[in-house]
């Protein structure tokens, strides 16, 4: 009896050991970290599963009259800050410009071109007048060419030679999208300005005096404003500036005063007021205090007053009003 419970308990051992073997214990242990991992990407993927339920109220999220208040006078004070001018206006804007774009894309490139050279080819017979007649011709080309569609129907018989949906196109541009067409094909033509001259001044009305920077003159120099005198150059301007034009005019009366016998005593100066520089038709740059002194027998004008159109038109760069100031001594 005894024998036979000692076989009892060494079987049961060995099936106990044999149950708990180590390949078991570990893959029990990885189905377990399997399940919990299964579990904790449950928890993240679906937290609302998790949360506590809040209690149904019909949808409905209880707010105090105060609240409610706030709400409407914030939706009130928004939509009166609304531009809503300003809105429309650019919706309008947004379909004007699209309707171009489309249109710009419909009409073909080739038509742009034979419109374009028909265009210059009449302006090139008008010749180099003005901004005007160029105007006339290229609205006659255009009152011509709508004319020649609306009568040829939709046959192909205009002077463009063009097809029928090209024609339709073309009578489209011409009626609506005329200014649209001359900036696509490059053509533009300035405003024609005309200036009108006021001349509202009373009679007998005293000219205003022209005032001249520096000390005044003394009347043997016999400033002369907007003048310049020929002669031979007794000192070289480019290299001597003076203050005035009365500090010109005295040194080439000092000048003729200490003379040496034999050197030209000068008797005609000429000198530069404005700030700008003073134009002269030779290659040099004439900048503001220039004084010249000259000696003339019988004193020759160069310049008095104005430029005329003659000079300025072969002289660009001229201005019209003679910039330079200048006497004859003992004149």
């Amino acid at each position: 009896m005894a024998r036979g419970i000692a076989r009892a308990v060494s079987f049961g051992g060995r099936a106990t050991a044999g149950w708990f073997s180590y390949r078991r214990v570990t893959v029990a242990v990885c189905l377990g970290n399997l399940v919990a991992a299964l579990l904790v990407l449950r928890s993240l993927t679906a937290p609302a599963s998790f949360a506590p339920t809040a209690p149904n109220n019909g949808g409905l999220v209880p707010y105090t009259e105060e609240q409610i208040k706030r709400v409407e006078e914030s939706i009130r004070i928004r939509r009166e800050a609304e531009p809503v001018e300003l809105v429309q206006a650019v919706k309008k804007l947004q379909k004007v410009f699209a309707r171009e774009e489309k249109w710009r894309k419909e009409l073909p490139l080739v038509l742009k071109q034979k419109i374009s050279y028909d265009i210059v080819r009449r302006l090139q017979e008008l010749g180099g007048n003005g901004s005007l007649a160029q105007q006339r011709v290229v609205e006659s080309w255009r009152a011509e060419k709508l004319k020649d569609i609306k009568s040829a129907s939709t046959q192909n018989q205009t002077n463009l030679d063009l097809s029928s949906d090209e024609t339709r196109m073309l009578k489209r541009a011409l009626e609506f999208n005329w200014r649209m067409l001359m900036e696509d094909i490059g053509l533009w033509i300035p405003e024609e300005v005309t200036h009108t001259v006021h001349d509202d001044k009373p009679e007998n009305e005293p000219e205003e005096e022209e005032i001249i920077a520096g000390p005044p003159l003394s009347p043997q120099c016999n400033a002369e404003l907007h003048t310049d005198y020929d002669g031979a150059a007794v000192r070289w301007g480019l290299t001597h500036h003076k203050e005035s034009a009365a500090d010109c005019c005295q040194a080439c009366l000092d000048q003729a005063k200490n003379a040496k016998p034999g050197e030209l005593k000068c008797n005609i100066w000429v000198y530069c007021p404005s700030e700008f520089g003073c134009y002269s038709p030779d290659k040099y740059e004439h900048k503001h205090q220039e004084c010249w002194l000259k000696q003339a027998d019988h004193p020759k004008l160069n310049f008095k007053d104005k430029y005329s159109e003659s000079y300025r038109d072969a002289h660009p760069t001229a201005p019209v009003v003679v910039p330079w100031m200048s006497g004859v001594i003992g004149a």
